[in-house]
């Protein structure tokens, strides 16, 4: 139990998920951030959410709460943390000097052969990788957070990233239950955040022109698109929506041409508009509230996790 060794830099809130997913398929975890305070801090806040997830009975793997923070193993220097592990998760803030330093550094630490990954949310890997000796073993492992109840998980290569570490990388990912996406190159904003992003653009110019307000705008998408989204994506709901994807394009596609070219330019969230979104927001859910309503959203998230799961394993039996 707990034979291969990874590493976990950074034990912030996506460095804690990580290690618990790593720890649930039995790996042997190695956590380390740039004090011992925080990493105490993280192995507290980890054993809670392990006991947490049992009670729900959503804890992932074969091995009990116990023993799989018992695989979780706080580090004083990095080089503790990284030597020999197989694997290698970055997880510091969204800031590309710092990720640079970091690398720099895990690159003198690091066996040749191990895979070091970056959870970054939208920073190319090539702009902090292009001058590291292992710069081939290099690539982006996005989450979503949280990562326990939205299992995808982005991976983005380098131009130099080796076909190996891509596959390896997203075998992993499929040992520990999440759900990766490999993308053929590296492209600003990955995939999830350009659809995201998409999203909400439109989303920004209907309140800009008064069409619908905000709680309308947002009931589209969780009382409409999201419940099918939920269990399948867009093209796939396409393909069922007609006679297959090719039939729902000869009776749509002018439409979709049509209407798209009216969609709202891209434009900065900013000025009236933002003051207006803002305050419809905060009298829906005052700032005091945000971490009540996050509570909650994970608590739905939970749930639809647990149906998911049900549902995969009625397919499988």
């Amino acid at each position: 139990m707990g034979s291969k060794k990874v590493a976990i830099v950074g034990s912030g809130l996506i460095g804690r998920s990580w290690a618990m997913l790593f720890a649930g398929a039995g790996y042997n975890v190695h956590l380390y951030d740039v004090t011992q305070e925080l990493v105490e801090n993280a192995i507290k806040d980890i054993e809670e959410q392990l006991q947490a997830l049992a009670t729900s009975g959503l804890l992932r793997g074969n091995l009990n709460a116990s023993e799989q923070l018992k695989l979780i193993t706080g580090t004083k220097t990095l080089k503790e943390c990284v030597q020999g592990a197989l694997y290698v998760q970055e997880c510091v803030p969204e800031n590309l000097e710092l990720k640079k330093k970091v690398f720099a550094e895990l690159d003198a630490l690091v066996d040749d052969s191990a895979i070091i990954a970056s959870s970054t949310s939208c920073t190319l890997p090539s702009l902090f990788s292009e001058n590291m000796k292992h710069r081939q073993n290099v690539i982006v492992a996005h989450p979503v957070n949280p990562p326990f109840y939205v299992p995808l998980v982005e991976l983005v290569p380098a131009p130099w990233t080796s076909p190996e570490v891509a596959i390896k990388a997203r075998q992993i990912m499929e040992e520990l239950g999440q759900k990766p996406v490999s993308l053929s190159r590296e492209i600003p904003g990955f995939a999830l955040n350009r659809i995201q992003y998409a999203i909400l653009n439109e989303c920004w110019y209907l309140a800009q022109e008064g069409i619908l307000d905000v709680a309308d705008i947002d009931s589209v998408m969780s009382h409409g698109l999201g419940p099918r989204y939920a269990f399948m994506g867009p093209l796939e709901t396409a393909h069922l929506n007609a006679e297959g994807m090719e039939n729902y394009c000869e009776r749509y596609g002018e439409t979709i041409f049509n209407v798209s070219k009216t969609l709202g330019p891209v434009t900065r969230f900013e000025g009236a508009n933002l003051q207006k979104v803002n305050q419809q927001l905060v009298d829906q859910v005052p700032l005091e509230n945000l971490q009540e309503k996050r509570a909650w959203r994970n608590n739905c998230l939970s749930s639809l996790a647990q149906l998911k799961q049900n549902i995969d394993k009625k397919k499988t039996d």
